[in-house]
């Protein structure tokens, strides 16, 4: 795939890394040149610089918006016509001081971006880690790896998008559509806060999925199944 990278900061880092090894084509976009030819070189394996809207135009398939919220809607709605009929793969977190959600009782960070951008195939992804943890080779856990909830309305976006979660080493799980991004959000909310705020373990709180509507009736009973006659 093509992919242009919008933004210079530790995600972009992070992503396109694994994405130029895994084959892609990738162009590093931001305002300073400079930034984006320091990152560029740091990616290597042919990541190319360029300004923010060449690298809307490079992306022929799937343009990363690896932008803060504040920024992310008034960069797409400046290049929505270089991101007509693309998937564009949003990472952000709405999280301000106090772990607060800045978009409670508003729009996702995510929707914002598809007002923006009317065009584009907006997927939400890539939202529930620290970018040290995209930086893994590869994210993986006890043996498991790491699943990305993956929320869109366009098949042919979401299967691109899935295809990058893999090349990143994990495995993507069907989120629902662009209505569902907010959930996402908030969920990022609630773990930065549990993480950061309380240093508690928030992968602790949800039960194995075999328990997730609750125990079997001879557990729930506490008894051992009795022999039959």
């Amino acid at each position: 795939m093509r992919i242009g990278v919008l933004g210079t900061g530790n995600m972009a880092d992070a992503l396109a890394t694994h994405w130029v090894r895994a084959g892609h084509q990738v162009a590093i976009g931001g305002r300073d040149m400079h930034k984006a030819e320091r990152l560029a070189r740091r990616i290597g394996g042919g990541a190319q610089p360029a300004g923010l809207r060449a690298a809307a135009e490079f992306g022929q398939e799937v343009v990363l918006a690896a932008l803060s919220f504040g920024a992310g809607a008034d960069v797409a709605r400046e290049l929505h016509a270089a991101l007509e009929g693309k998937a564009l793969l949003d990472c952000s977190n709405p999280v301000g001081p106090g772990f607060r959600l800045l978009t409670e009782g508003g729009r996702s960070a995510a929707r914002r971006l598809a007002s923006a951008a009317p065009g584009a195939h907006v997927v939400k992804a890539f939202n529930l880690c620290h970018e040290d943890v995209w930086r893994m080779r590869p994210p993986v856990f006890d043996g498991r790896p790491l699943a990305v909830p993956v929320c869109g309305d366009d098949e042919t976006a979401l299967a691109r998008v899935r295809e990058l979660v893999r090349d990143v080493g994990c495995e993507p799980v069907a989120g629902g559509g662009l209505e569902r991004a907010g959930l996402l959000e908030a969920t990022a909310a609630l773990f930065i806060a549990l993480w950061v705020g309380e240093g508690a373990d928030a992968q602790a709180i949800a039960p194995p999925l075999a328990y997730a509507a609750g125990p079997a009736p001879l557990e729930r009973a506490g008894k051992d199944p009795q022999p039959s006659a």
